[in-house]
């Protein structure tokens, strides 16, 4: 049977999301999608051939078809909604990042574990199967212990209007910085640094917009990250050992090519005819069927993406925002 899915937001991103499940339709289906607007909805539902569409979120989350919600609704929307969907005892899959600063990380993730729902963060860079290869090499010792990482996630984004404002949870880090985090987390066992060193500069509008990241672990590794808003950066990725080095080349976030000792490993995202608002969104698939394959499982996590790695990744990017000079904002301030 296919995992019947439910679609909460209109966005562009969520548009990605339909149109990449329609190449594993056999294994997946939405069934439903909502939106703030009944007549958003049902335009969404007709051009994307959905089945049911809703003026609210409650109604789908009411709907017993759903198995699983996929929450692709603006950042500091996500724990609100996320939350209506668990309280219904809903399976989801929000967007990353998972909520716009710790706290509101930790409220969410503790209301799934007490619904005992599956929660996923969407950080569909994990599921490729490029990070798959990686993380085979490294543990087969191909560049010997890990001494340094090196990530940069960085574009132009002027014309992106959510990204400027504090409030709608914009940003480099929550937006661009997160991908080169999780890389480093990955990468270093999920293992919280014990030093964090961050500098950069702050939009009139109070979003971090352009800054340099320093994570220290132990054993004497360090992570140097940076993201940009307003610059095209490498957007490449390096694991750097007394061996050797594994690199993955731009765009590093939907990794299609990994280099490193051993040799070239290479795995184009399929190519179905489909278009997308944002580049390889067709990768997005891959990220679907890992939350498949969970819930076959019963499992209420994902392990390449588990819970507390999102509460880890929230509290780095908090101490990385504060330090550059942004105002975490929450929903009761």
């Amino acid at each position: 049977m296919a995992t019947c899915w439910g679609v909460v937001g209109c966005g562009m991103i969520s548009a990605d999301f339909v149109t990449a499940l329609k190449a594993v339709k056999e294994e997946h289906r939405v069934v439903a999608v909502a939106a703030r607007s009944l007549t958003r909805a049902h335009e969404f539902a007709r051009i994307h051939v959905v089945e049911k569409s809703y003026g609210s979120y409650e109604e789908l989350a009411k709907d017993e078809e759903i198995e699983v919600v996929y929450v692709g609704v603006i950042n500091s929307e996500h724990l609100r909604v996320a939350s209506t969907m668990i309280d219904a005892g809903k399976n989801v899959l929000c967007e990353k990042p998972l909520c716009v600063n710790y706290r509101e990380t930790e409220l969410l993730v503790k209301r799934a574990w007490e619904k005992k729902v599956f929660l996923m963060e969407g950080v569909w860079t994990r599921h490729f199967p490029v990070y798959q290869e990686m993380i085979k090499r490294l543990e087969a010792g191909e560049v010997g212990e890990v001494v340094q990482v090196l990530s940069s996630k960085g574009h132009p984004m002027q014309s992106v209007p959510r990204v400027w404002s504090n409030e709608l949870g914009g940003g480099a880090t929550l937006d661009l910085g997160i991908y080169t985090i999780q890389f480093a987390s990955l990468v270093m066992h999920r293992e919280a640094p014990h030093k964090i060193v961050a500098s950069g500069s702050c939009h009139d509008d109070g979003v971090d917009e352009n800054l340099g990241v320093t994570l220290v672990y132990s054993e004497k590794r360090v992570a140097t990250l940076s993201s940009s808003m307003r610059c095209l950066l490498p957007n490449e990725d390096y694991i750097i050992g007394t061996k050797g080095t594994i690199r993955i080349p731009c765009m590093a976030n939907t990794p299609q090519v990994l280099e490193s000792p051993s040799g070239k490993f290479e795995c184009p995202i399929p190519n179905y005819g489909q278009k997308f608002n944002y580049p390889n969104s067709q990768g997005l698939m891959y990220e679907a069927m890992e939350v498949r394959r969970c819930l076959k499982e019963g499992l209420k996590e994902c392990p390449r993406m588990p819970l507390e790695e999102s509460l880890l990744l929230a509290r780095i990017m908090e101490e990385i925002r504060v330090q550059v000079g942004v105002r975490i904002h929450h929903q009761d301030d």
